[in-house]
């Protein structure tokens, strides 16, 4: 039952319509708003002046990339709720697999099930079962706590950016098909090998920021100095699957590149296609020309 002095009290209705009883605050003026005048925010919910007033401050390359890249209007507009929720799962996956790799006994198994090796691939050369997902899961196993580390970081500093851009979907296939693109890489490069680590999606997603940064007319030497530092350090420290860095930056990039030609929402279908043929593109390389590699090139 509402008493007189709950009431009387303006604090508790919206401010902007006062008969509406509200107990959320705009996290810029806290002030109370009701559901009808929040806006969804990084930082939380906002009230509509203060988001015009937000708007109005934008920087110049803000609303370039607004305007080429966030629209509402395109097939790529920000997720509304602002979080990366998608990165938070692949976080919480790809962390617990790492970790259950670290528990004595039972770590090593669950490598041996998730890593990557060619000769799965292909069972008339290596006499081994065929296990195509390894292509995949590899992505979501490490090498060690430090490889894992480096990797979440990365896959969480860099999904913050990406995911509210892209939005789910699309962020979430840049992610698996640069992941692909790395494990197909070693295959063609390093047939006789195996690999385990993000690493080939997480540089993929560094050639995406790289492109769709220069896309919208952002600064993105900084960008392009970490993906060459990160890339000459595969060469120099020994273990590390150059390959799959290469393979997934590539393929991250050609991604990126199909994304930003098909913003408009009439050009969804056609995203899709060229997405799906990429898959297809890659499909056909390991299934194809890895094989013949291997027996003229390496044998």
């Amino acid at each position: 039952m509402t008493t007189p002095e709950f009431a009387g009290n303006r604090d508790n209705f919206c401010y902007r319509h006062p008969d509406r009883q509200s107990f959320v605050l705009c996290q810029r003026c806290l002030r109370t708003i009701c559901p009808e005048c929040q806006t969804q925010a990084a930082v939380g919910v906002i009230c509509p002046e203060c988001m015009a007033e937000q708007r109005k401050s934008r920087t110049p390359a803000q609303k370039r990339a607004e305007r080429r890249w966030g629209g509402r209007n395109t097939a790529t507009a920000t997720v509304r709720s602002g979080k990366p929720m998608v990165t938070y799962v692949l976080l919480a996956i790809t962390s617990f697999i790492g970790l259950v790799q670290l528990i004595p006994g039972l770590g090593d198994a669950v490598t041996a099930q998730l890593l990557f090796a060619p000769r799965y691939l292909y069972p008339d050369l290596s006499l081994l079962p065929f296990e195509p997902w390894r292509l995949l899961t590899a992505v979501f196993a490490h090498g060690g706590f430090i490889h894992l580390a480096l990797n979440m970081l990365a896959l969480w500093m860099l999904g913050q950016n990406l995911e509210p851009m892209l939005g789910r979907a699309r962020y979430l296939s840049l992610y698996l098909i640069s992941g692909l693109g790395g494990s197909v890489a070693v295959a063609l490069l390093d047939p006789f090998g195996a690999t385990v680590g993000a690493s080939g999606a997480i540089f993929g997603l560094m050639a995406a920021l790289l492109i769709i940064g220069r896309h919208i007319g952002a600064n993105v030497t900084g960008i392009l100095v970490i993906l060459g530092i990160n890339f000459i350090i595969g060469f120099v420290i020994g273990g590390i699957a150059w390959q799959a860095h290469l393979g997934g930056a590539i393929v991250g990039a050609l991604v990126a590149f199909i994304l930003t030609r098909t913003r408009r929402r009439e050009q969804r279908i056609a995203q899709i296609l060229l997405l799906a043929a990429v898959v297809v593109a890659l499909v056909l390389l390991v299934f194809v020309l890895a094989p013949f590699l291997i027996t003229t090139v390496y044998s």
